[in-house]
């Protein structure tokens, strides 16, 4: 997960952490964990969650977590 492109969508988008951990379903503690380690411990179903409500697009979320 490239993790400051991650972070730069959110803040174009005005969206916080908080937020997506929301999103996801997770507290905002899990969701900084997650993000430590480099973001591998995301399940699809919460990438998938988070392209939908940031909203990323295909190219954006394939940039973002698969390299």
């Amino acid at each position: 997960m490239n993790i400051l492109k991650f972070k730069g969508a959110l803040a174009e988008r005005g969206v916080t952490q908080e937020f997506v951990a929301h999103i996801i379903g997770v507290n905002p503690s899990t969701f900084y964990r997650k993000l430590a380690s480099g973001g591998e411990k995301f399940t699809v179903g919460e990438i998938q969650r988070m392209m939908k409500k940031i909203p990323l697009t295909e190219e954006e979320a394939i940039n973002i977590f698969l390299r």
